[in-house]
């Protein structure tokens, strides 16, 4: 017996990360509600079962986009950092480097906020959140070591510095801020946080 092949092929050289593509486009111009499986399956030309061999269902997606996101942004950060430096120009790098990812990708910066704290999100998801969030708050740590900044929870200064930083690029998303000049600003802003608004 022949039998006919399928008008959409079940197999693709790399189907994990052109989903993950198509997911990632599909979410820049339309929004995390858009995305379907069968339409992404469609999109990269496989047929519609296809996809259930890299993600069980929709949530197993954003999940990967999510990680995806996070991987992204911690190499960013790396790139940024230099534990030489004094911590006021170290923390205008990160900052610099945190604000330029949530310009280039304010979609996926949001959906990687929702996706961290999924009870079902993995080990992965845990432990790329330590290297970006938990980066940051190492580098305030090493800073109180050093005698740079006031003794305290590293985790509540970090909560400080985040807000800031996320306050920023949620001005940008809003249009209240044009993207240049949040970039142009930070360093303003990173010594504001470091030595507070009164006068000195």
């Amino acid at each position: 017996m022949v039998h006919m092949p399928e008008s959409r092929p079940y197999h693709h050289g790399d189907l994990r990360a052109a989903l993950l593509a198509a997911a990632e486009r599909t979410l820049r111009e339309k929004g995390a509600a858009s995305l379907s499986l069968r339409e992404l399956a469609r999109e990269v030309g496989v047929s519609h079962a296809a996809p259930g061999r890299h993600f069980k269902d929709k949530q197993a997606l954003l999940n990967a986009l999510a990680l995806a996101g996070y991987e992204r942004l911690a190499q960013s950060l790396s790139t940024a950092d230099d534990p030489a430096l004094p911590l006021e120009p170290r923390l205008t790098a990160l900052a610099r480097a945190y604000l330029r990812f949530a310009i280039d990708n304010t979609e996926l910066l949001e959906l990687m906020y929702a996706r961290k704290h999924d009870p079902g999100a993995s080990e992965q998801m845990a432990a790329a959140v330590d290297r970006t969030v938990g980066g940051l708050e190492r580098v305030l740590a090493d800073a109180q070591e050093r005698g740079e900044i006031i003794k305290g929870d590293p985790e509540e200064l970090n909560l400080v510095t985040g807000a800031a930083l996320h306050g920023m690029s949620a001005f940008i998303t809003a249009g209240w801020l044009p993207p240049e000049a949040a970039l142009a600003g930070v360093q303003g802003l990173v010594h504001h946080l470091l030595h507070g608004l009164k006068p000195r």
